[in-house]
């Protein structure tokens, strides 16, 4: 470890940096909501919704 990663925050370091060689997927709200203002996202057996405000504001809930 250089003296460097060693000044990171934990959190920062380990294998998220071993990851990060892999492009991030990028979807646009639109891609998600189907032109609506409303998804639906599944994740671990929860459904999240994602909603559009009427400010253009993206809010998550569960």
């Amino acid at each position: 470890m250089t003296e460097t990663d060693s000044n990171k925050p934990i959190a920062s370091r380990g294998p998220t940096e071993k990851r990060a060689a892999q492009p991030i997927p990028r979807h646009t709200a639109s891609e998600l909501m189907e032109r609506g203002t409303l998804a639906h996202i599944d994740h671990d057996e929860q459904t999240y919704t994602l909603r559009i405000t009427r400010a253009g504001k993206l809010i998550l809930t569960k």
